[in-house]
This record gives structure tokens, C-alpha cells and sequence, in this order.
């Protein structure tokens, strides 16, 4: 087991009622490690006591990064939502502290 910290950064924010969330891989060679235990599932699961309607994954393979959209997961946004981190800043760190079960490779 390891934290997805571990092989990755990650950056967030908000747009409107929706928060991104992209995932960088430290190394090149961990992007396919990446690729393969990040999945929209994996992603909505870890957040699901936030009840995302909708988590869509593009892929940066020139960046060795994912972009996840996570839709209505901020409870209408920064300017209407009563929830501590209405602008999703802190989700980036918080998915950093996901558990991966990977292979030793």
C-alpha cells in the first residue's frame, strides 16, 4: 500500500457548483501506474459522502497528469454553499491521502 502522495501532486478548485482536481505524476514512469489505479470510480468512491452527480477523467499523458471533474460536488459553489471548503481548494490534498494497493514494481 501506498498514498497517492507518494507518486503525485495535485491542485484543486472550483467552477460553479463543480471542483477539478488534476493529479501530476512525479515521475514520468508513474503516470501508467496512474492511468491504471485512478479511474473515475475509484475517484467517485473517495468522495462519495460528497455525492458527485457525475466524475469525468481527462488524461495529460504530455503532462503526466489526470484532470477529474467531479459535477455538483460542491453543494452550489463558493457563493451559495454552507460547506467549509465550498470552492473545493482542499480536495486536491485530501485525495493525495488515498490508499493505493500497487504491485511492488
Amino acid at each position: 500500500m501506498i498514498r497517492l502522495g507518494d507518486i503525485a501532486y495535485a491542485r484543486s478548485g472550483d467552477k460553479g457548483a463543480a471542483a477539478n482536481i488534476g493529479v501530476i505524476a512525479r515521475r514520468q514512469s508513474d503516470y501508467p501506474l496512474l492511468l491504471r489505479v485512478l479511474t473515475t470510480a475509484v475517484v467517485a468512491d473517495f468522495f462519495k459522502d460528497l455525492r458527485p452527480s457525475n466524475v469525468r477523467r481527462y488524461e495529460l499523458p504530455n503532462l503526466g497528469a489526470l484532470n477529474f471533474v467531479l459535477s455538483d460536488v460542491l453543494d452550489g459553489g463558493g457563493s451559495v454553499s454552507l460547506r467549509l471548503d465550498a470552492q473545493g481548494k482542499t480536495l486536491g490534498q485530501a485525495l493525495l491521502e488515498m490508499k493505493l494497493d500497487v504491485p511492488n514494481e
